[in-house]
């Protein structure tokens, strides 16, 4: 059987894995704090039908190998964290981190979770939640009696509130960085949780030891371009036309060696 068949297959495999990475992709444009997904590829196996440096004659060697390849395939999905536009919004309890660092967010379970999306909301407790209700794990509780107008958000993460005039501080946002966010593990609900690979967590306050700060009533949006991405398309589907024809090509091969004579 030809090779060709299984290595343009193996391509086709492929293309349809970075048409899924795209979709996701254009799904999340305008979800906030989303990051761009990468696909990146590795070719397979190859047939070593001639090593490199074997002897060509009793005192000659060939220079190069002959060697043909097996297909590729996705090696990895790799998550771009670069700043996404920053679009201001006059929503005091949104905010958005200029430079690295996560959100800390509290779990059901007790453990901690991350996210650049800063679309926070106050719950029936006044308390600082995400939109699915998780809270800020710094517990940011604002005053039963302070309106939402006079909630400030400092760069550095200090939060207060102005109750009968006087201005009262209520806590501090820590942000967390890590040394390969790229490592991390999404779970969905703009979150992700830590893995081995992101190495610990190192939790501070804004504008500290390399941290990014804090801007108030401003949300990230998306890193991902649609122009990009649908550049992106075209050259995935033109791939995989291309697989298939080889795959067609090869078959035909194949026919015409089935239909000779002696």
């Amino acid at each position: 059987m030809m090779r060709a068949l299984w290595s343009a297959a193996s391509g086709m495999k492929t293309q349809q894995d970075n048409m899924d990475v795209v979709a996701h992709n254009l799904a999340n444009v305008n979800t906030y704090g989303a990051k761009k997904v990468r696909a990146e590829f590795h070719d397979l196996l190859y047939q070593t039908l001639r090593p490199a440096g074997g002897n060509s004659g009793p005192d000659s060697q060939y220079p190069t190998g002959l060697q043909i390849g097996l297909g590729d395939r996705l090696a990895a999905t790799q998550r771009i964290f670069t700043q996404g536009n920053l679009q201001a919004t006059g929503n005091p309890t949104d905010i958005a981190i200029e430079g690295e660092g996560f959100f800390r967010v509290e779990m059901p379970d007790g453990t901690v979770a991350y996210t650049r999306d800063g679309s926070f909301k106050l719950d029936s407790n006044r308390r600082l939640v995400t939109t699915d209700g998780y809270p800020e794990a710094d517990n940011i509780t604002i005053d039963q009696n302070a309106s939402n107008d006079s909630i400030t958000i400092s760069g550095t993460g200090l939060v207060s509130d102005v109750v009968d005039g006087q201005t009262n501080e209520v806590g501090q946002i820590t942000i967390t960085r890590f040394v390969n966010p790229a490592g991390l593990t999404a779970i969905g609900k703009n979150l992700f949780i830590e893995t081995e690979a992101s190495g610990e967590p190192l939790d501070g306050n804004p504008g500290e030891d390399g941290a990014g700060t804090l801007v108030q009533s401003v949300i990230e949006m998306s890193n991902i371009q649609v122009v990009e991405e649908m550049v992106n398309m075209i050259v995935a589907q033109r791939a995989y036309e291309s697989d298939a024809k080889a795959i067609t090509t090869s078959d035909s091969m194949l026919e015409i060696a089935n239909g000779l004579k002696r």
